[in-house]
């Protein structure tokens, strides 16, 4: 599959408020760091750097259960970023 590996059971569904991507994800919270506009930080940090910031900015819609829900979700939201191409499936 495009987001989860296949024969996933529950993943969840996330919307970004800073870039407004929608993705599927197996990690399941209230709100996750966005994997197309944010970075996870960096914690080995020198003496004179500050702490990284971790903003999640990605929150969750949706939590998907079921293996064949999982791929159906998982299948639609891939042809939005495809364009329609079949050819990955």
């Amino acid at each position: 599959m495009y987001y989860v590996p296949d024969d996933t059971e529950m993943c969840g569904y996330y919307e970004c408020r800073e870039c407004g991507s929608r993705f599927l994800d197996l990690k399941i919270g209230p709100q996750i760091v966005c994997p197309y506009c944010g970075d996870e930080p960096d914690m080995e940090i020198g003496p004179d750097e500050e702490m990284p910031q971790v903003r999640e900015t990605a929150h969750l819609i949706e939590v998907i259960r079921g293996r064949e829900e999982v791929e159906k979700m998982d299948t639609l939201l891939s042809l939005a970023v495809t364009g329609g191409d079949y050819s990955w499936i």
